[in-house]
């Protein structure tokens, strides 16, 4: 049966997509879902309206984390926090305090979501601190955290 996509679905396809799945996928699992339409020629109309502006969407999306990375890649941001003598942090700093430091020494706007940190920031130092925008863009910053 040719239905459209109406929402995404894992291992099948994406909003707007044209699939052919078996009968019984269909009428027992998409269909009662509202996960996609039976495939009509005003529907498939509809559908190569939907594909295209998801389309656009992701270049306007990839565009955004290319001017991102070009603005940020090799930038310092330094970070004040709160430590020990012997450098430990009274705490840690984590991906919204770097999102946060982000704004303030650049202007940037970027989301605590696309900071990946492995593990929280512990000690005073030079850190390397990896920014993924978008599934194809990704870019390193140093942070630097003095004591504050």
């Amino acid at each position: 049966m040719k239905l459209i996509l109406i929402k995404e679905v894992d291992s099948l396809g994406k909003r707007g997509d044209i699939v052919d799945v078996a009968d019984g996928y269909a009428r027992n699992f998409l269909l009662p879902r509202s996960l996609a339409v039976k495939a009509t020629p005003g529907a498939l109309e509809q559908a190569e309206s939907m594909r295209q502006a998801r389309i656009e969407t992701e270049q306007r999306a990839l565009e955004a984390a290319q001017q991102l990375s070009q603005s940020l890649v090799g930038s310092r941001v330094v970070v004040a926090a709160r430590s020990g003598d012997e450098g430990k942090l009274f705490g840690s700093i984590g991906a919204g305090d770097i999102a946060e430091a982000i704004k303030k020494f650049t202007g940037h706007e970027v989301d605590r979501k696309i900071v990946v940190v492995p593990s929280p920031i512990r000690e005073i130092g030079l850190h390397e601190v990896t920014l993924r925008p978008h599934t194809e863009v990704e870019f390193q910053v140093t942070l630097d955290v003095i004591p504050a």
